[in-house]
């Protein structure tokens, strides 16, 4: 079976157009955990000249995609929600952290906090539940 490595920087990362375009960095990635990285451009601002709210939906999206999948199954979610609990603006630097809550065969749940840069202040609360297929990476 492929390492948490391998699938998320080979074989997801490498033909995730989207999460490319965000410019984010995967700092770090486990079995059913992962930590990523990245900066509000000018471009992901909305009329309030605030980072639009599927910038940080966006990001935890994908921190999802990466740790529910770092076990070596492909995983789809099936149910989202957010919490936005402050603006960001151009410039601000984001992470998000997926931990994973709950995992059975064909059910996993996680939690992916939001925050900035260095000052680590919550920004965005996100939950997500995948459905674990059976087919491997």
């Amino acid at each position: 079976m492929k390492s948490p490595e391998e699938i998320v920087n080979q074989l997801m990362m490498k033909n995730d157009a989207f999460s490319q375009w965000l410019g984010i960095q995967v700092l770090e990635i486990k079995h059913g955990y992962c930590k990523l990285q990245m900066q509000v451009r000018k471009e992901m601002l909305n009329g309030f000249h605030i980072a639009h709210g599927g910038i940080t939906y966006s990001l935890a999206d994908s921190a999802l995609a990466f740790a529910s999948n770092s076990h070596g199954y492909k995983a789809v979610s099936v149910e989202t929600s957010i919490s936005h609990t402050e603006a960001l603006k151009e410039g601000d630097i984001i992470r998000a952290e997926a931990e994973e809550l709950h995992r059975s065969n064909k059910i996993g749940v996680y939690q992916v906090n939001i925050y900035t840069m260095p000052d680590k202040k919550i920004v965005a609360l996100f939950k997500g539940t995948v459905y674990i297929t059976s087919q491997l990476w």
